[in-house]
């Protein structure tokens, strides 16, 4: 609404007016203190000293070099005082200007209310004028407040006065309720009381708007340089392929410092498509050479393999001699706990002495069960080496395994009896003392912990019998698998007899060769009938997903086969998909299943083969 009044900004003002007769020139000093205002050029006293203004201070030297003015408005600049504290009442006094005076109002009346302050208001509300007051008068008494850009009058006592900057707005509204009067006169179309308030402005909103989007592109700006500066560098850029680049890339795949440079470069030529047959020579004689780099990987983590287990014996040595010596720890504790040594300790230090060994065995205990989970995990290791390089064995129990099994039990029963003795004689010295003292608080601490110590025993108790029922399981175990194996020697002896008599019978007799194989296919019946037993006893289940995949693959292999198929076929097929897998991991696969699969013997003599066959399905028909 100020289009109408924006070319009242350009009004010249008279250096003349800025000379006022003031009568009362320290009432124009104070009124001007207080509106935070230095008042120039008054005639009579000076009242800021030339030691205080900027010496030879020339205004158009801001428009050669580009400083900007000083406003000798702003507190703080050394030009003009601090404005008083908000806590102190501002006393307002009589303001003389050329063509009239401002009287100040009541001071006990409360001050005059204003609106909520729009964002970036320049400009102001001026309500109560005399009806006699002209834009000349108004410009006079508020231009001390600042620059003035534009001053739009009404026809109904009012005004709107646009500053240059919003500062000067606060100092405006400090002249609200002032009464001003024109000149000397008493008529009432010269008088008015001024009422001063912020007001709403489009351009002054739009000009905030502007600076906040300014600010914002500002801290956009920062933002941006912030993360390129804490981003990551990109990676170098992969030059495209020539025959020259490939001599460099040939030369770096054999360098091993400079090789996972190369191998980088390499992968990405190939899948770009650089490969054609002019090229085919050298990207082949390229990967030849990234081949080559296998086989030092391998000595690597060999070595590094070498360093870790080197590692775990230090380790282990370490903990070891460490055990030892808290176990020294421990006997000595034990030894000052008989009678013979703990009669001449005092209370203190039979306290003290109980409380360290208690620790000392918990610290010993706890560094023997991580020494015995090595050990263990060693064996474990061990058993599965055995496993892997003997693939041949049969699916059995182990003895030695047992054996290993049934000694750490015995050490792990042996340990426990030893802290149940240990506890049982802290629970007989604290009966013996609680029998020689009367009930007082340490009394009453020794119950509890006797009560304590009852109940560890117990629990020690039921570790150590479920440890004896472990160990008697473990040795039946054992038992069994030796009954077991004696048992299958037997049969295959009694087999072993069986099929020489019938091929002596065969030979007198002159059977032929129809015959011999009958008599192998009993026998294998008949041992395919102890195995079935056997398995039923033990009813073993697959131990994997490997195995389940494994036995699918073989019976889809000796169904298509009907008249079987012997082992090193069937291991040469299975090869094919599984370069790690043995003929005898399959033998005893096979062995384990044997409703699945039968094992039969034909030819005789030097032609003598032994068949797998897939017998699932006859099992079937006769459930």
């Amino acid at each position: 609404f100020f289009a109408a009044a924006d070319g009242l900004g350009s009004i010249a003002i008279d250096t003349t007016q800025l000379n006022m007769s003031v009568t009362d020139p320290t009432a124009w000093a104070t009124a001007m203190n207080n509106l935070g205002m230095v008042p120039v050029g008054l005639a009579g006293q000076q009242l800021v000293t030339d030691s205080i203004c900027v010496p030879g201070f020339d205004p158009s030297l801001s428009m050669m070099t580009g400083i900007t003015p000083i406003n000798p408005m702003i507190p703080g600049m050394g030009l003009v005082p601090p404005p008083p504290p908000t806590d102190v009442p501002v006393v307002k006094e009589i303001i003389h200007c050329k063509s009239c005076t401002l009287f100040p109002p009541n001071p006990n009346l409360p001050p005059p209310s204003t609106r909520e302050r729009p964002p970036g208001c320049k400009t102001v509300f001026v309500g109560g004028l005399p009806e006699n007051a002209t834009e000349e008068i108004i410009q006079e008494v508020f231009e001390q407040c600042g620059d003035i850009t534009a001053i739009r009058k009404s026809k109904k006592n009012f005004c709107h006065i646009r500053f240059a900057e919003e500062f000067m707005v606060d100092k405006a509204i400090y002249l609200s309720g002032y009464r001003m009067r024109l000149g000397s006169s008493t008529d009432k179309k010269d008088s008015g009381r001024l009422h001063v308030d912020f007001a709403q402005a489009r351009d002054d909103f739009y000009e905030w708007e502007c600076k906040q989007r300014m600010l914002a592109r500002e801290e956009r700006h920062r933002r941006k340089m912030e993360e390129d500066r804490l981003r990551p560098p990109s990676p170098p850029a992969i030059m495209h392929y020539s025959e020259h680049e490939a001599a460099l890339l040939a030369e770096k795949l054999k360098d091993d410092s400079k090789f996972s440079e190369a191998i980088t470069v390499l992968l990405t030529w190939i899948e770009r498509g650089e490969v054609n047959r002019r090229s085919a020579n050298q990207f082949y004689s390229m990967v030849q050479s990234a081949n080559s780099h296998v086989r030092r990987l391998m000595n690597e983590k060999a070595a590094h393999e070498q360093e870790m287990e080197q590692a775990k014996e230090s380790f282990k040595n370490a903990l070891t001699g460490i055990l030892t010596q808290f176990e020294q720890i421990v006997a000595v504790f034990n030894a000052s706990t008989r009678q013979k040594a703990w009669d001449h300790f005092s209370k203190a230090q039979r306290k003290n002495i109980d409380i360290w060994r208690k620790h000392s065995e918990e610290l010993r205990n706890a560094h023997s069960e991580q020494l015995m989970g090595i050990r263990r995990e060693e064996e474990m290791e061990m058993s599965d080496d055995d496993s892997g390089d003997n693939p041949s064995k049969k699916l059995r129990v182990d003895d030695s395994a047992l054996a290993a099994q049934a000694y750490a039990l015995k050490e792990e029963n042996d340990s426990l009896r030893w802290q149940l003795d240990a506890y049982r004689n802290e629970v007989e010295l604290l009966k013996q003392e609680k029998g020689q003292l009367f009930r007082t608080e340490e009394s009453l601490t020794k119950d509890q912990q006797l009560q304590f110590l009852q109940q560890t025993m117990q629990g020690m108790q039921q570790q150590l019998l479920s440890i004896q029922e472990e160990l008697n399981n473990k040795k039946s175990e054992l038992e069994q698998a030796k009954e077991e194996q004696t048992h299958t020697q037997a049969m295959l002896k009694v087999l072993q007899e069986q099929l020489k008599s019938a091929k002596e019978l065969a030979e007198i007799n002159g059977h032929d060769e129809s015959q011999a194989n009958e008599i192998n296919v009993l026998t294998v019946a008949l041992v395919n009938q102890d195995r079935e037993k056997n398995s039923e006893k033990r009813s073993p289940g697959l131990k994997s997903e490997k195995e389940a995949l494994l036995i699918g693959i073989i019976s889809t292999f000796l169904h298509v086969h009907p008249f079987g198929a012997n082992i090193e076929y069937l291991w040469s097929y299975m090869q094919q998909l599984d370069s790690r897998i043995s003929a005898n991991e399959i033998e005893m696969l096979l062995m384990r299943l044997p409703r699945m699969f039968k094992q039969e013997f034909t030819g005789v003599g030097a032609t003598l083969e032994k068949r797998w066959k897939f017998c699932a399905f006859e099992g079937i028909k006769t459930i």
